[in-house]
């Protein structure tokens, strides 16, 4: 199985320059069923990536497009009124999919990026009075562009808690964007074919799901995640007065079930300190909430994060 990880990687490539960890937090949602936010300015390939995963993996995929006039019911679906047979009739939306990407999630108001909350927790939704089972896999694939452009909106801390990474997006490099620029203008991105079924899927989540972890660096974890809520008691006394909030016990359970998936992409049958390193920061940015203090002097979730990372002692 691990081959076809390869085989997977190199096909998403075909379309994909670059974003190696990018692409490696999307695969690890997909085994985990955990839901991925992407934060990054436009045009960097997001969408792409998220394209080029549907297609290599056979999936259904649709995408909605997050604006200021989008309603619950464009997410979910709702009842329509026939009027020949004179009954209410279900519509489904776009949510009832494998792979749904909310592109731009937040530039709708939180009314509308509430609609996504019980079939991102409880993968079903309730349209009237029937609620209705969503077809596994599904993960919700969110990008949103960076807060401080005009016409955002702030995610609830309830949605973001339900995202179990946030992977902040950058820039290609040089070289990686000459490449992207000769494949566009010469037409010369070769085609993505599928190279895993859904058999072929579940055997990999399985398998990572036996991927070995010592119990002392699962203990290790729940301290990296309690030391975001009472950094006094680590001997972190600075960070006390940065952090209003720290990160929710989903922060906990996915951690676990993360580093499991990025000892296996990284081809190991157990976990190392080095994943919990490489995964920690995308599972726990979104989940604490800083205080003004904090804001006031530049500092972000990640620095609070490395700190917590350099003080405790690695088992």
């Amino acid at each position: 199985m691990k081959t076809k990880i390869k085989l997977l990687k190199k096909e998403i490539a075909k379309g994909v320059i670059g974003h190696e960890s990018m692409i490696d937090a999307l695969l690890i949602g997909l085994i985990t069923n955990g839901h991925i936010l992407l934060e990054g300015v436009p045009g960097i390939a997001k969408t792409t990536t998220v394209n080029a995963i549907a297609k290599a993996l056979s999936l259904d995929f649709k995408r909605v497009q997050f604006t200021p006039d989008l309603l619950p019911s464009d997410i979910i679906g709702t009842e329509i009124y026939d009027v020949k047979s004179g009954e209410f009739k279900m519509k489904h939306g776009p949510v009832f999919t494998n792979l749904l990407l909310a592109d731009e999630i937040n530039r709708a108001p939180a009314k509308v990026q509430s609609a996504l909350l019980e079939v991102m927790q409880e993968s079903q939704v309730t349209i009237g009075d029937e609620s209705f089972k969503i077809q596994t896999p599904f993960l919700v694939l969110a990008t949103q562009n960076p807060i401080e452009q005009e016409g955002a909106y702030t995610l609830p801390e309830a949605q973001l808690d339900r995202f179990m990474f946030k992977v902040v997006v950058g820039y290609n490099t040089e070289d990686e964007e000459y490449e992207i620029a000769q494949k566009v203008a010469n037409d010369a991105f070769e085609p993505i074919v599928p190279v895993i079924s859904a058999d072929e899927l579940e055997q990999i989540k399985a398998a990572v799901k036996a991927v070995h972890i010592e119990e002392e660096l699962s203990t290790y974890i729940i301290r990296l995640v309690f030391a975001t809520r009472d950094p006094k008691r680590y001997g972190i006394e600075k960070l006390e007065r940065y952090i209003t909030f720290g990160a929710s016990p989903r922060a906990t359970i996915d951690m676990l079930k993360a580093v499991k998936a990025r000892a296996y992409l990284r081809g190991h049958d157990f976990v190392s300190p080095i994943d919990i390193a490489l995964t920690i920061k995308d599972v726990l940015r979104h989940r604490i909430i800083l205080s003004y203090d904090a804001i006031a002097e530049g500092l972000s979730s990640d620095d609070v994060i490395q700190e917590i990372l350099e003080t405790l002692e690695i088992p």
